[in-house]
């Protein structure tokens, strides 16, 4: 929605309505590129002053100069999401910079595609603690500045893999499956203090991550052919169908939506 001419010349700019994130300090774990850098590009265009967290400085720092070039607010700090100590200097610096966060978007995760038999123990691991361990490390550095502030929004991405399984993925299928519990279990438990907490669940997504999944898959025999794909989602997703999702589901506008999974599949999960 295009504001009048008597909107703001950072609004004009930005071309955008620019105020469904407004006043808000958010935060995008893994927001350098893919799905995370359509939504850090979106959550700034809607009125966020908004943190990356990544771990690639180079396109970290590329997806902040965008911001800025559109009028936005944005800053980066490097860390592994997965350390601990890593993460409370990151949030600490958005906090330094912008003030108290008070909506954060877990995006951060990657994948392992193998036989299970052929899984090892250190790739279980791995990959938790990069899908959701990272999730946890985020959530508890944020929270107390979110009760602080009276509230806030939080949304992790989570999968269809967390409830359609796929041959070859047995470990990233259950780390999804983590992830969905996790979301629910935080909004509950932190309900009565303002602060809600969903998941969006991806498709297939034209990102290096999505793109590299349907290549392994391949490799292995499974049909993820585009007609394949298109019979089961009409069409591969884009990373702003997911940006979108998360962005509504981080403003007020999801007021009352709490602990839910937000789909965005074009129906895979519905068949």
């Amino acid at each position: 929605i295009l504001r009048h001419k008597t909107g703001t010349a950072r609004e004009r700019k930005l071309g955008t309505m620019a105020d469904r994130l407004a006043g808000k300090v958010a935060i995008i774990s893994g927001g350098a590129t893919g799905m995370g850098g359509a939504a850090s590009k979106l959550f700034a265009a809607e009125g966020a002053k908004l943190g990356i967290i990544d771990r690639n400085p180079v396109a970290a720092a590329e997806t902040v100069k965008a911001i800025r070039d559109a009028g936005g607010e944005a800053m980066f700090a490097v860390a592994d999401v997965s350390i601990g100590s890593d993460v409370l200097k990151a949030v600490a610096a958005v906090n330094d910079a912008f003030g108290a966060v008070t909506v954060l978007f877990n995006h951060a995760g990657t994948i392992v595609i193998k036989p299970f038999l052929d899984t090892t123990e250190e790739e279980w691991d791995w990959l938790h603690n990069v899908n959701v361990k990272s999730m946890f490390h985020m959530t508890k550095a944020v929270l107390p500045q979110m009760i602080a502030a009276g509230g806030g929004s939080i949304v992790c991405t989570s999968s269809i893999s967390a409830v359609a399984a796929t041959p070859m993925e047995v470990l990233y299928d259950t780390t999804k499956g983590a992830v969905h519990m996790f979301a629910r279990a935080i909004a509950i438990e932190f309900r009565d203090r303002n602060i809600r907490c969903n998941a969006v669940c991806p498709g297939f997504i034209r990102t290096p991550h999505g793109l590299r999944e349907v290549a392994e898959l391949q490799k292995h025999g499974i049909d993820v052919s585009d007609a394949a794909i298109a019979a089961q989602q009409g069409r591969i997703g884009e990373p702003e169908d997911v940006a979108r999702a998360a962005l509504f589901l981080a403003s007020d506008e999801a007021s009352f939506i709490n602990g839910t999974h937000l789909f965005v599949d074009n129906g895979f999960t519905a068949i």
